[in-house]
């Protein structure tokens, strides 16, 4: 299964931000890349513990997700199929797929939302699969993100992390409250309303007032954007190097960046930004730059 891959932290030395440092996940992989690759991990394990040959799982058309475990699959000898949302497209990202060997099955969006209905219609009788839930949400996932955690060799005031599904999160809490950490975890909710995510985590982990929940960064919600955070992104990466994508890491860096200017975080606290990767999100969002 996957080696043991520990990511680098890195302070960035950049005006507007202080003491500001980097989580660098998304170095891990290219494909199968960051908060994916920890998501993973031990879901694969599980799969080949039970002798499952066969991944199937759900994703839109852009989805890192499927990317990601496409790429798993392939290196690890085992077929992949994914369930994709919409109607049939041909894009970079399924074109990744489908060289990783993934079988791609459309589905309208009504059908799509019955997930497990899906996969017992294609595999109910096939013992060789193993489900993965979109996003690769699941408590085994949640293992391996708490692992972002346990690799820390320094204390922080804040943690920030953009989310979807509130996996990542959940994991990151978890081990926040299992070390007896004082650091406050911040959640930046990539779609609109994200209050939702609270009740995913709190399906892995007890909330608690480490968390803090900011839901006003969605930028119109699940891969929306506009001028003003594409200017930032653009900004950002000329002045670090550092790429974000569109959907996930600018909306947390903006996010980090308004609340140390509105003076909700003190200039001197420490902050960790974990850079979740997914660059490969920035394909579909070309035409935005």
């Amino acid at each position: 299964m996957f080696q043991e891959i520990y990511s680098p932290v890195q302070k960035l030395e950049i005006d507007p931000f202080n003491n500001l440092f980097v989580k660098r996940d998304d170095l891990i992989d290219p494909y199968v890349s960051g908060n994916k690759w920890r998501k993973l991990k031990y879901i694969l394990k599980k799969a080949s513990l039970e002798n499952k040959n066969h991944l199937v799982t759900f994703g839109g058309a852009y989805s890192n997700h499927l990317v990601a475990t496409a790429a798993a699959s392939a290196r690890f000898g085992l077929n992949s199929t994914a369930f994709v949302r919409g109607e049939e497209v041909r894009n970079e990202m399924l074109l990744l797929c489908s060289l990783f060997g993934m079988k791609l099955i459309f589905v309208d969006r009504e059908s799509y939302k019955n997930k497990p209905l899906l996969f017992k219609e294609h595999f109910g009788d096939d013992t060789n699969t193993y489900f993965i839930d979109e996003g690769g949400a699941s408590k085994e996932a949640v293992t391996g993100c708490a692992e972002i955690i346990s690799e820390l060799n320094e204390t922080y005031d804040h943690i920030f992390v953009a989310a979807g599904t509130g996996t990542t999160a959940a994991g990151l809490l978890s081990a926040i409250q299992t070390r007896n950490l004082p650091s406050k975890l911040h959640v930046i909710p990539v779609l609109k309303g994200g209050d939702f995510i609270k009740d995913e985590m709190a399906k892995y982990v007890k909330l608690s007032d480490h968390l803090i929940l900011h839901t006003d960064y969605h930028f119109g919600g699940y891969a929306k954007t506009n001028s003003e955070l594409i200017h930032f992104i653009k900004s950002f990466t000329a002045k670090t190097g550092l790429l974000t994508d569109p959907v996930y890491t600018a909306k947390m860096f903006y996010a980090i960046n308004d609340l140390q200017q509105k003076k909700s975080i003190n200039s001197t606290d420490k902050i960790l930004a974990i850079h979740t990767g997914g660059l490969l999100g920035i394909l579909g969002m070309r035409d935005k730059f």
